[in-house]
């Protein structure tokens, strides 16, 4: 073959190569077919990873793609892009994902999210067992306070020293320490030389007045029918008036050491004057033993108390005011008593206008109501003499205050349960709070075991935040 026919053929190879590259260059510049809603994310991948220096000419031209292709050209790298929802391979619209995406942890974000933030969700039942009272916001009175110091004693008239009236010995004792007693009920027996003197004296005027009545009875009826002289008749009469004194005179002396009427009048009934020695001794009020020095078989005399009965149903707060708190102290004034958890008001009964130079303050006494007795005698309390009111707007009692995150916030009810809300708070006393803004009048909030609903809103947030 000369050289003129292996020019020839090789025009042709040009030719038939340049037709083939042309035709290739064409499909691979051709526009792929657009996904459907669900296609995944590893075909578009695959797709991506097919492409060559085909793909680089149908962007750049020939003279790009050689460019780019030896490392000569000035375009920027392009960013990767990330797979939408490696989870599943599904893609999802801008519009799904504001709408109802979730992180990575599962938690929903969006509009439901900020309307069930702070909200605790509890039943009536579960209120109810968590002992969370309510009540609605309303306006009211702050009372103005002055604290001065206290001490519970006993109510001077409510109280018995018990003392014997006559001196012995024990023989038996019927009260405990603590113990509660009616009037009338047997405390001690004492076995007393004196009881039996005092009742032989009695029943010897008793049986002296009964012979000098009868004289004098006798003797008036014989001076009546003229049938003695008036003198017999006169000393009759004279003999049972003193009889009749003397006895009088027993039976004051046994009443005065304790025996009732009826037990007096029943002594010359008795059989067994054996028993005539025993003095018994009882209680003249109603109350409780709030102390006892006597036991069986002691010496007791009549210059020392043996028992003390105090009605501790009523108890006096003893208070020390300073002199310059005394014109915030009037009798009849209320008075807030706090001992702990005790709390309870009393009233001011009595005011000492003296100053007592060693303490430099006034005594004053309060009244306070124990029918459950819970206040114990002897105990320091703390007592706040209320001076003063001033109206308030919005109040809330100070158990519904709780702290988070430094603010002070209240738990409003809302349907399914509570909401904790941020509140200013202004004015306050021992009781309620002033709130500045918060809250609207009427709003119901938590007024009591606040610190549990607290406690579930920690909870609440530590979950959300994991």
């Amino acid at each position: 073959m000369n050289w003129k026919t292996k020019i020839i053929v090789a025009a042709i190879f040009v030719a038939v190569a340049g037709f083939i590259g042309v035709r290739e260059l064409k499909s691979s510049c051709a526009p792929t077919p657009k996904a459907d809603a669900h296609e995944h994310a590893h075909g578009e991948s695959e797709q991506h990873a097919e492409e060559g220096f085909g793909t680089k000419v149908c962007e750049d031209g020939v003279i790009g793609a050689i460019q780019d292709t030896l490392g000569f050209g000035d375009k920027p790298a392009a960013m990767p892009t990330a797979a939408p929802n490696e989870g599943d391979g599904h893609q999802h619209s801008d519009g799904e994902k504001a709408a109802g995406g979730k992180d990575e942890h599962g938690h929903a974000h969006g509009e439901g999210e900020e309307s069930g933030e702070g909200l605790i969700k509890l039943s009536a039942a579960q209120i109810e067992a968590a002992s969370i009272d309510m009540s609605p916001v309303t306006s009211g009175k702050l009372v103005k306070e002055v604290s001065v110091p206290g001490r519970i004693a006993i109510n001077a008239d409510g109280q018995a020293k018990i003392v014997p009236k006559l001196s012995g010995t024990v023989a038996r004792v019927e009260k405990q320490l603590g113990d509660k007693v009616k009037v009338g009920d047997l405390l001690a027996v004492l076995e007393s030389r004196e009881m039996a003197d005092a009742k032989a004296d009695y029943l010897a005027s008793w049986r002296a007045e009964e012979l000098a009545r009868s004289i004098y009875e006798r003797e008036e009826r014989l001076w009546t029918q003229k049938v003695t002289a008036e003198q017999d008749y006169l000393t009759a009469k004279n003999g049972h008036q003193a009889a009749k004194i003397k006895l009088d005179l027993a039976h004051q002396k046994l009443h005065t050491i304790g025996l009732t009427h009826d037990e007096i009048k029943a002594l010359p009934k008795l059989s067994d004057e054996g028993q005539f020695r025993f003095y018994e001794i009882r209680t003249p009020i109603d109350g409780s033993v709030t102390a006892r020095d006597i036991v069986l078989g002691q010496t007791v005399g009549t210059d020392r108390e043996i028992f003390t009965i105090a009605d501790v149903s009523k108890v006096w707060i003893e208070m020390a005011i300073p002199p310059g708190d005394l014109s915030f102290a009037k009798q009849g004034q209320d008075v807030r008593v706090e001992a702990g958890q005790q709390k309870a008001t009393a009233k001011i009964i009595a005011l000492s206008p003296l100053i007592d130079p060693e303490t430099r303050s006034a005594k004053a006494i309060a009244e306070l109501d124990n029918a459950g007795l819970v206040w114990r005698l002897g105990d320091y309390v703390n007592a706040r003499l209320l001076s003063g009111e001033q109206e308030a707007n919005l109040i809330v009692p100070l158990a519904a205050i709780q702290t988070v995150g430094g603010k002070s916030v209240v738990f409003v009810n809302e349907g399914g349960g509570f909401r904790a809300r941020p509140v200013t708070t202004g004015r306050e006393d021992s009781v309620n709070v002033e709130i500045l803004s918060g809250l609207e009048f009427g709003e119901t909030v938590a007024t009591s075991n606040t610190f549990t609903l607290k406690a579930e809103l920690g909870k609440s947030e530590a979950e959300h935040e994991h």
